[in-house]
């Protein structure tokens, strides 16, 4: 298993500061939001610079984050989807990055069309060197279970097609373990992992409301225990969404972090 870090978990620092806690918490890598990119570029930064600090601190990518839109955008404006999708596949391939998060509507209740689109992103990825994955929301409107999210993978028909997996999303939705056990290992491109508020109920958080792992409700021991039992040993990373935890040290919140993954995932 390679532990990486989820940068929304330290969201207000700089791009290239993420990358130097997360080499020197003791990572094996870090999981990179495409905007944080696009933001030191914009900045007068290079795309270089991040591949620098990423060999600099021996940091794999096991996938970027995100595309978004394909799902809801009609006539031109998909055009438009599809060439930014081209554009941030390109970008995520440079920076080694074998997978790309593929996030559904938010508004959008529709499935059915989903299939083909995610399709059609898995063809462009094919050209451009990466592997759209199939994300689940469990607090969006479109695909918001575990269940559903596979369904659309398999109607995909796609070699190329694969899950992202999210403990806070499994449990937020009510998916179960055998929901899980159901995906076979290899449609599993990465696993996210985090907890939830103690206070509130499923159904009823977002993004905000994760909290440090241990901290939460989730049987994080249980759903790992099952990606065992799968033969699951890739990668997963601490995302986490936290602005109390934003307001803390980062080193010390992503070192504690790494701890409490390395507990769960070495302890039988």
């Amino acid at each position: 298993m390679q532990f990486c870090l989820n940068t929304s978990t330290i969201k207000p620092q700089p791009l290239l500061k993420k990358i130097e806690f997360a080499g020197t918490a003791g990572y094996d890598g870090i999981e990179l939001w495409l905007n944080d990119i696009y933001d030191h570029i914009g900045r007068g930064g290079e795309v270089s610079d991040v591949e620098t600090a990423l060999a600099d601190h021996g940091l794999i990518v096991p996938s970027v984050i995100a595309i978004r839109q394909w799902g809801e955008a009609e006539g031109w404006e998909y055009e438009l989807v599809r060439d930014e999708a081209r554009r941030r596949f390109a970008l995520g391939a440079r920076l080694g990055a074998p997978y790309i998060v593929a996030t559904p509507p938010l508004e959008m209740e529709q499935q059915d069309h989903l299939p083909e689109r995610y399709r059609d992103l898995l063809q462009i990825g094919r050209e451009e060197g990466i592997r759209p994955t199939f994300e689940y929301i469990s607090f969006f409107k479109s695909v918001y279970n575990l269940a559903d999210a596979w369904r659309i993978v398999l109607e995909t028909d796609d070699e190329d097609a694969t899950l992202i997996l999210d403990a806070f999303h499994n449990w937020n939705s009510n998916s179960t373990l055998d929901d899980l056990r159901a995906i076979p290992v290899e449609k599993i491109s990465h696993y996210h992992i985090d907890d939830a508020h103690p206070d509130k109920a499923p159904t009823q958080q977002k993004d905000p409301d994760r909290v440090m792992l241990g901290e939460g409700q989730i049987d994080l021991a249980a759903e790992i225990a099952v990606l065992k039992e799968k033969g699951y040993d890739k990668t997963m990373s601490l995302e986490l969404f936290n602005a109390e935890l934003w307001g803390e040290d980062p080193l010390e919140v992503i070192t504690l972090g790494l701890e409490r993954m390395k507990q769960l995932w070495n302890d039988d």
